[in-house]
C-alpha cells in the first residue's frame, strides 16, 4: 500500500482558491489510480475527482470547471486546484489511491485501498 499525506486546506473567502498536495511514499507512485475525497458535516463522504494512471480525469458536476486533478509522478504527488470556492465546499478532503480503478466503484468509496488523514478546508467570509 501507498501511505498518503495530504496538506494545503485552510480557511478562505468565497471566490478564493486553494491547492491542495497529496504526497505518497512507500510504493510505486505511478501504478496508483488516485483521487479527491471530501466529506462536509453531516454528509455522506464523497468523490470529488480521480486521475488514473494514463492521466484521464473525473469530475463530480458539482466541481466541473472549478477545480483541476492532476498528478507530477515525479514527484509521487497527486494535486488538486480549487477555484471559486464556495461554503459549499466546505469539508474535509481526503487523498486516496488503489492500483485499481472503476469509476462506479469509487463513486461507492469501495475497495479503495489506500487513504490520507485528510485536510479541512473551510470557505468562509
Amino acid at each position: 500500500q501507498v501511505q498518503l499525506v495530504e496538506s494545503g486546506g485552510g480557511l478562505v473567502q468565497p471566490g478564493g482558491s486553494l491547492r491542495l498536495s497529496c504526497a505518497a511514499s512507500g510504493s510505486i507512485f505511478s501504478i496508483y489510480h488516485m483521487g479527491w475525497f471530501r466529506q462536509a458535516p453531516g454528509k455522506q463522504r464523497e468523490l470529488v475527482a480521480a486521475i488514473t494512471t494514463g492521466g484521464g480525469t473525473f469530475y463530480t458536476d458539482s466541481v466541473k470547471g472549478r477545480f483541476t486533478i492532476s498528478r507530477d509522478n515525479a514527484k509521487n504527488t497527486v494535486y488538486l486546484q480549487m477555484n471559486s470556492l464556495s461554503a459549499e465546499d466546505t469539508a474535509v478532503y481526503y487523498c486516496a489511491g488503489d492500483a485499481s480503478f472503476s469509476l462506479s466503484r469509487w463513486r461507492a468509496i469501495t475497495n479503495i485501498g489506500s487513504w490520507g488523514h485528510g485536510t479541512q478546508v473551510t470557505v468562509s467570509s
